[in-house]
């Protein structure tokens, strides 16, 4: 390997373990109002399963198969993505959750132009989460 390969890796390797250090959502904040806001679905299974299929077509690569943040994509971003699993996510409220999706921040895009009821029930999935 030449030198320059050599120092170009050494480079590359450094500023991932830089990176996978910063926490999840740091300081991100919903505002009051949104906090409040309550689920308009009924906890009931099918919509995990609709919030389910929503996560694996758009959430994964960032957030993990599992949810855990652990996506394929995760390594590039200096802005972990959370782990849905987490004591911290699974203490927000849901108004809290629906205000991050549908607003998005730094490398989380906004996803407002995903239905209401499928975001809420993302919300129903990443609930169904908790403990695993």
């Amino acid at each position: 390997m030449s030198r320059t390969l050599a120092i170009a890796a050494s480079l590359w390797l450094a500023a991932v373990v830089s990176t996978a250090a910063v926490p999840a959502q740091t300081g991100w904040v919903a505002p009051d109002a949104e906090k409040a806001q309550k689920s308009p679905l009924p906890a009931d299974q099918r919509y995990v399963e609709q919030g389910e299929k929503l996560a694996k077509l758009s959430c994964a690569p960032c957030h993990g198969q599992l949810g855990k943040g652990d996506g394929a994509a995760a390594i590039a971003l200096a802005l972990k993505p959370a782990d849905w699993t987490s004591a911290p996510v699974q203490r927000e409220s849901d108004g809290e959750l629906f205000w991050k999706i549908s607003t998005g921040r730094g490398p989380m895009p906004a996803w407002r132009h995903i239905p209401e009821n499928e975001r809420w029930a993302l919300i129903q999935y990443i609930r169904s989460l908790k403990g695993k």
